[in-house]
């Protein structure tokens, strides 16, 4: 009979491969997963249009069951301020996104920054505010967002077409969203996406809810995996991956 201590690599093996199946990492430090790859715990939306199957988080809608509006999954175990969010997304068609210190305001509708989720290069990755400022930075720009809610390109990430074409259309892409006080950083399959400092103290949120939204329109299915957050204490600067 092999010993416990040989049976401890097996075990390891089982574990991450278990880990992977449910689409959560868990081994990159300090990041916790925030599904648990079996069901919706921890997270609020219309069961119509959200659930958990092979631990993916999809939200589909129908011909049959459609949406009149923007619909929100919510994540209801904390609010984020300063933090790197990474999470992988898949789109068939329609329109998605990511809220990030965002504002509930009830019955599954939410409004705030939003990281783009659609099946498109150029696209996907940009930072739109939810009922709000609308379009804050495209895929490619350097922005300050001035005292009075104006944007301005002030530079440039590198030619937009080269950055957009890190985007892997029907396949799984990979974002990574760091926030830190008024500076916000999208990285689109580990290339940086957009970089916006926010000024406008009005309009701007230091912190706030999280959530996955299905749009409005058209029949679409949207699912998401490996969503992990990492808060950051004073002092903590993101991970350079």
């Amino acid at each position: 009979m092999r010993s416990v201590k040989g049976w401890l690599p097996v075990l390891v093996i089982l574990t991450v491969a278990a880990a992977a199946v449910a689409g959560e990492v868990t081994s990159e430090k300090g990041f916790v997963p925030l599904c648990n790859g079996k069901d919706l715990t921890g997270w609020d939306g219309n069961p119509d249009f959200w659930s958990v199957k092979d631990g993916i988080i999809r939200g589909q809608t129908t011909k049959e069951k459609p949406t009149k509006g923007n619909t929100f999954l919510i994540w209801r175990a904390g609010k984020l301020e300063d933090f790197e969010l990474r999470v992988s997304f898949r789109i068939q068609s329609g329109n998605s996104g990511v809220q990030y210190r965002s504002q509930d305001r009830g019955k599954w509708v939410v409004s705030g920054y939003q990281a783009e989720v659609c099946n498109q290069g150029g696209k996907a990755g940009f930072l739109y505010h939810e009922k709000g400022r609308k379009s804050l930075a495209r895929v490619g720009q350097k922005v300050v967002i001035d005292e009075t809610g104006k944007p301005n390109v002030v530079g440039s990430l590198g030619d937009a077409k080269k950055v957009a074409a890190t985007f892997k259309s029907g396949d799984w892409n990979h974002y990574r969203i760091i926030a830190r006080g008024n500076h916000l950083v999208h990285y689109l399959n580990d290339v940086q996406t957009i970089d916006l400092v926010d000024n406008d103290e009005k309009g701007r949120a230091m912190s706030g809810i999280l959530a996955l939204q299905i749009h409005a329109g058209k029949p679409m299915l949207v699912e998401f995996k490996a969503i992990r957050l990492k808060r950051f204490g004073k002092g903590e600067t993101p991970a350079t991956k």
